[in-house]
């Protein structure tokens, strides 16, 4: 017997009269619903490990340990308070592996899951009378804000709708007012890190019995699946979460805003608090965060930043996701969906095709918008193959050892070379969705589709965030190190200008773009011919695996 199922059973309660949850992967608290308000000895839960699940995508391995570790302490600890609890090991979709369990508890009840996926695949089951969805009580804003603020069709724009949570909340508002004198203080957070203050490490977590387990089981049936598994990275219990926000509030958060917008290649982290993976499955509860920071005495434009991250954005990348049945339907025009999901290059990078079959079949792999017509497949860099580029190089390292980066070099490393190569934005999304431990359909969807690439136009950004290597060499100290000159060399540049000459007709008319679109147009000939020679040749080179050198640019 495992490590995990003797630790239950010397927990567990009689489950005679019991009334049944089931818990999805994602919502790992008693903070809220009915684990937090009704009587443990009344209630039992259900959590499925699936296999399935795990192997619909080449999810990163620290990824899947950060789920399943999580996964089974929250069974332990429920078992403590008192409840039931049903462990269910499936390989197959999650309504099957329910099903058998109705005619001995009864309905279940599940608080609706924020993953598209999920829902789609409990709709079934739902149907049957076998599975009652309940609110989720976990997110802090309602449709009716999303809607109010920003109407009920496209385009929506965050600020709005965080302008008008804070007016109806009271959050870091005074007499009506914004305190401070601003909603935003976003410009004031955009300082370059140059080594002071210092920037924390991360705190370790104890590798108990329980995440051992999960190590060998992963190494076992996972051992196909890309990135590092560090068990000492992973903060696994209720304590561990705790932990490390204390950290993040102790060590970062004072920090935090001027620093928001800093790219460095001697701390990954700065001064972020890398609480994400454990928000998105409700390990940390979104209000006690809020709360937490409004309390403390840090600066305002920081804690303000903060606060934006998680009451503005969080929020409301999810309504826009729900809204538009994660992309489906916008202005009741259909999106082109992928059949199965995607393997995000995986097949490019290791020749070897992802297993496919049924897995593929029983739900589809999300919707591919592409504004701007990108079809240039991810490059093998974005699975650790060097390129030259020493920001890219060093992000992806540390996304395949980490299954984390912080925001900024998401979106303007990560995204924007996807975006200047005209990489698809489907297998971006994919990618982004398999490497990342904080990333779920209706996080990386909308991050990505949305912000990252540009690939929905103005629905929920304003313009494409895309930029040349002077924003990257003044963000960040990665150029220290480039065998490439930012000032001089750097192919980022070319690309930049290649970019916005090949979609000039789609972006002409944005009005944020009048400026560069304006320096185009003042770009000598010969400037933009070399600017296409250098952009095929990038293509041509990082889809072979080759690596980039000053030597070797046209």
């Amino acid at each position: 017997m495992s490590v995990f199922y003797k630790e239950l059973a010397l927990k567990q309660p009689k489950a005679e009269g019991r009334r049944w949850l089931f818990v999805p992967y994602d919502q790992l608290t008693d903070t809220v619903g009915p684990l937090s308000r009704e009587d443990p000895k009344s209630l039992g839960i259900v959590l499925v490990e699936n296999a399935w699940k795990g192997d619909r995508r080449p999810y990163h391995k620290q990824k899947l340990a950060l789920i399943l570790t999580n996964m089974r302490h929250f069974a332990l600890e429920q078992a403590e308070r008192g409840i039931a609890v049903r462990h269910v090991v499936a390989n197959g979709p999650y309504h099957t592996a329910l099903s058998p369990l109705i005619p001995q508890l009864g309905t279940l009840r599940v608080m609706v899951p924020a993953e598209r996926e999920l829902r789609e695949d409990l709709l079934k089951l739902s149907r049957s009378g076998g599975l009652d969805f309940i609110p989720h009580e976990g997110w802090l804003t309602t449709p009716a804000q999303f809607y109010e603020s920003t109407g009920k069709m496209p385009p929506w724009k965050m600020e709005r709708f965080y302008r008008r949570v804070r007016t109806e909340t009271g959050i870091l508002m005074k007499d009506g007012k914004p305190i401070g004198g601003k909603f935003n203080y976003d410009v004031e957070n955009r300082l370059p890190w140059h080594g002071i203050p210092p920037a924390p490490d991360p705190p370790a977590f104890k590798v108990d019995n329980i995440k051992a387990e999960v190590g060998r089981l992963i190494n076992k049936h996972f051992s196909n699946h890309p990135g590092q598994l560090n068990l000492k990275m992973l903060p696994a219990t209720r304590n561990d979460a705790h932990t490390l926000w204390q950290w993040a509030k102790d060590a970062c958060l004072y920090h935090f805003g001027p620093y928001e917008d800093a790219m460095s290649r001697v701390s990954r982290n700065l001064f972020h608090s890398r609480i994400s993976a454990l928000l998105n499955i409700f390990r940390l509860n979104p209000n006690d965060i809020v709360q937490d920071v409004l309390a403390m005495d840090i600066p305002l434009a920081g804690k303000e930043g903060f606060v934006r991250q998680i009451l503005g954005w969080r929020e409301f990348v999810y309504h826009v996701h729900t809204t538009t049945d994660g992309f489906r339907s916008i202005e009741n025009e259909a999106t082109p969906v992928a059949k199965w999901p995607g393997d995000g290059g995986y097949n490019t990078w290791s020749g070897k095709k992802w297993p496919s079959g049924k897995t593929d079949r029983v739900l589809n792999g999300g919707a591919a918008p592409s504004l701007l017509g990108n079809e240039f497949p991810i490059p093998p860099v974005y699975w650790g193959e060097p390129s030259g580029l020493a920001c890219l190089d060093h992000v992806v390292k540390t996304v395949w050892e980490d299954a984390y980066s912080h925001h900024i070099t998401r979106l303007m490393v990560l995204s924007n070379l996807a975006t200047l190569l005209d990489i698809r934005p489907r297998e971006l999304t994919d990618w982004f969705w398999i490497a990342y431990a904080d990333a779920y359909d209706w996080v990386v969807e909308p991050n990505v589709l949305g912000m990252g690439t540009f690939s929905l136009g103005d629905l929920m950004t304003t313009k494409p965030y895309v930029s040349g290597a002077a924003y990257i060499n003044r963000m960040g100290d990665y150029c220290e190190v480039c065998s490439f000159n930012p000032k001089k060399n750097c192919p980022i540049t070319p690309l930049y200008w290649a970019f916005l000459l090949r979609h000039q007709a789609a972006l002409a008319k944005n009005p944020r773009l009048r400026m560069p679109m304006a320096s185009l147009k003042k770009r000598k000939s010969q400037r933009r011919t070399q600017d296409r020679k250098v952009f095929n040749h990038v293509q041509d080179v990082l889809s072979k695996g080759g690596v980039l050198t000053p030597d070797n640019l046209p």
